[in-house]
């Protein structure tokens, strides 16, 4: 039997999975008690197996807000201007990103995002394709059509709103921040279905349901704002 001379030994993969755990852990307490997040509903990621995590895109902030509330790591197909910062580059190599180029079609990460979701990971995409610093939900671009449908992987949909918007990547990762998350259930989408047409189609779906979490969030910061303006017994709706 041939051995693969790149493959990881299984010392170098133990001490990944403990660097990703010790990362994970100082994520955790960095998120959500230095950057208060609260979360309206929580993630319903499967304990194991392939999941696709699927969120609108505020600031460079978000991987981080959104892993801290997970259970499982998440494998986050990133800008690659951002994976070439000299910094962040050995950081995210231990936790394990998929650099993108944007403007143009990456072939070779698209490859690598469904060996991931092939491999049972949890991979996480920004759908809108870059960083909206407005309230406003941009088009979803169809990869995550084609992926959802090349995969057959549960599609998990997340909201992210709060002050890290519109900031730079220092600003907001130094400058203490308010986020409110939410996850909602997860949709799947099979081939051979005939409600399912096509990409389009899928990739529709997923931003409507992205778009329902919009409006949850939406919903509940009125109400707090309501609340904090005329006391706390003030009723809504």
């Amino acid at each position: 039997m041939s051995v693969d001379p790149d493959a990881p030994s299984s010392a170098h993969v133990l001490c990944q999975h403990r660097r990703q755990r010790v990362l994970h852990g100082v994520n955790r307490v960095f998120a959500r008690i230095y950057h208060n997040v609260e979360v309206l509903s929580p993630p319903h990621l499967p304990q194991k197996g392939p999941a696709i995590l699927v969120s609108n895109h505020t600031s460079g902030l978000d991987p981080h807000l959104i892993q801290s509330c997970c259970h499982r790591v998440i494998t986050w197909m990133m800008a690659r201007e951002y994976y070439d910062q000299p910094i962040l580059r050995n950081i995210l190599d231990v936790i394990g990103v998929i650099p993108v180029s944007r403007g143009e079609r990456d072939s070779a990460a698209t490859r690598a995002a469904l060996r991931a979701v092939e491999n049972g990971e949890v991979l996480g995409i920004f759908a809108e394709g870059k960083i909206e610093p407005t309230p406003e939900l941009l088009p979803f671009q169809p990869g995550i059509g084609v992926l959802a449908l090349k995969t057959e992987a549960p599609i998990h949909p997340v909201y992210l709103d709060g002050t890290q918007r519109g900031l730079n990547m220092a600003q907001g990762f130094f400058r203490r921040q308010h986020a409110v998350l939410t996850f909602g259930p997860p949709l799947q989408f099979h081939r051979s279905s005939p409600a399912h047409c096509g990409v389009a189609d899928v990739t529709g779906q997923i931003e409507q349901s992205v778009r329902s979490l919009q409006m949850q969030v939406r919903k509940y910061n009125s109400s707090h704002i309501l609340r904090r303006e005329h006391g706390p017994d003030t009723k809504i709706g």
